[in-house]
């Protein structure tokens, strides 16, 4: 064995040669630690000569089919941000927030699901934390074994005894081996735990799920090089001071990167939602300006979301203009559209903007429902009730058409809403349900007011 001292980032995983105050790649101070790794070249020399010997080259109709290999979770929403299901020996790295909810999540999936041997890791609580928090569930379960585990080699040989098929890693960051002589967390033990987690799941066919802890940036923690590694990253989003909780798929090998999953944090862990669109929509708003419905598509899922703006007059020289949920550069020019193209003097006015439910929202068909939205709390008009928009907003005023009208058409109308707005340059608008809903295509944000309002 040889000993080996190294500098490495904690937040990008840069090595030095000796120890700097300022890692010259992200610019952080005082971020660079010193680590010893024992390097064993005997065994690592033998595990090449192993593998080069058991490994054979393939002409592509050799290759093995796994196309149908999916397997579902009692999870239905964790089913549709993976893409229909897992595929074994898939790696699932799921980050968020400390107490956002990654651990309940995972563990109610766990014993949820009957059909799989799944080894779940605590690394950082004990088993009877876990006891409790499966008592709070009310979930039981004889498929699913618990260990409280840190040494990768343990568990390993503890997922090869017990033929696991599922591994849940809490979290990865707590995760060490004796292989590297650095604490757990570092950079390097993060990138030799994930090496031989993820070497352990391709030869096995063992799916794991890792939870990563993120940085205060919002990214995960570790290196950057982590997120490459593994087959899926998911993301748990979600302000604690409301129910709803979203996982997100940023990378997907197996699957799109479009869908979203939606809970509903409650006293016996997180509710999946069916219908995302009755539970974000208040029906208490009839009467009140400020306040538009607007159509939304997120992956293969039509919702609806309430946007809520304030217009009132500033009593400062430069005025407010403050987002919840929707991008603040994107509400700017939204304004200026107003202010050129309908001649709404909104340059001296504070302008308030939220969607309700605590979501972001980045598809630009609610443009014009946030148009609406602005223009009637600056006229102080409401919006007539049971009205519904989905249309993308051009820099000369006019609406622009969007995709997957037909979801959304059909989701307003199986909520109960009578009047639908879209851009007319919409395709097949002969085909949408107008038996049920009344559609009415405009081409520009100032005939759509004019209508609105009676301007």
């Amino acid at each position: 064995m040889k000993t080996k001292v190294q500098y490495v980032c904690q937040q990008c995983g840069a090595t030095y040669a000796k120890w700097v105050g300022k890692c010259n790649s992200c610019g952080t101070w005082s971020s660079v630690v010193e680590e010893v790794i024992i390097v064993d070249k005997s065994a690592k020399a033998k595990a090449g000569l192993a593998s080069s010997a058991n490994s054979k080259s393939y002409i592509l109709p050799e290759l093995p089919n796994n196309e149908s290999a999916r397997y579902y979770l009692a999870d239905p929403e964790l089913n549709r941000v993976l893409g229909g299901g897992y595929v074994p020996g898939s790696v699932i790295l799921l980050g968020g927030e400390p107490g956002i909810g990654k651990s309940t999540v995972l563990l109610q999936m766990a014993l949820s699901t009957k059909n799989l041997s799944t080894l779940y890791v605590c690394g950082e609580e004990s088993l009877s934390q876990i006891k409790l928090r499966a008592s709070r569930l009310e979930i039981n379960s004889d498929t699913c074994r618990f260990i409280a585990e840190t040494n990768l080699e343990t568990i390993i040989k503890e997922a090869e005894a017990r033929e696991s098929t599922v591994i849940v890693i809490d979290s990865i960051q707590t995760i060490s081996s004796s292989m590297v002589e650095a604490s757990a967390g570092s950079i390097s033990q993060i990138r030799e735990c994930s090496q031989m987690l993820i070497s352990f799941a391709k030869q096995n066919d063992v799916t794991i799920f890792l939870i990563g802890h993120i940085t205060k940036d919002g990214n995960i923690a570790g290196p950057k090089i982590l997120e490459h590694m593994v087959d899926t990253v998911l993301y748990f989003e979600g302000d604690r001071h409301y129910n709803y909780r979203i996982i997100r798929s940023i990378k997907n090998r197996y699957g799109s990167v479009s869908e979203l999953g939606i809970y509903e944090m409650g006293g016996k862990g997180l509710v999946a939602i069916e219908n995302p669109s009755e539970v974000l929509i208040s029906t208490q708003h009839e009467g009140l300006s400020g306040i538009a419905i607007a159509a939304t598509v997120e992956g293969n899922r039509p919702m609806l979301v309430e946007v809520q703006a304030l217009v009132s007059p500033s009593p400062y020289s430069t005025p407010q203009r403050t987002t919840t949920g929707f991008d603040g550069r994107r509400l700017s020019m939204l304004l200026a559209v107003l202010e050129k193209r309908c001649g709404l003097k909104l340059s001296a006015y504070d302008v308030f903007l939220n969607i309700a439910g605590g979501l972001k929202i980045e598809d630009p068909a609610i443009d014009a429902a946030v148009a609406a939205a602005i223009a009637s709390s600056f006229h102080d008009i409401a919006i007539p009730l049971h009205t519904c928009f989905a249309a993308e907003l051009g820099l000369s005023g006019e609406l622009r058409p969007v995709s997957q009208i037909a979801g959304r058409v059909g989701e307003a109308a199986k909520l109960g809403f009578n009047r639908f707005i879209l851009s007319s340059y919409n395709k097949n608008l002969d085909e949408l349900p107008k038996d049920k809903i009344r559609i009415r295509a405009t081409d520009t944000l100032q005939q759509t007011l004019n209508g609105l309002f009676k301007l």
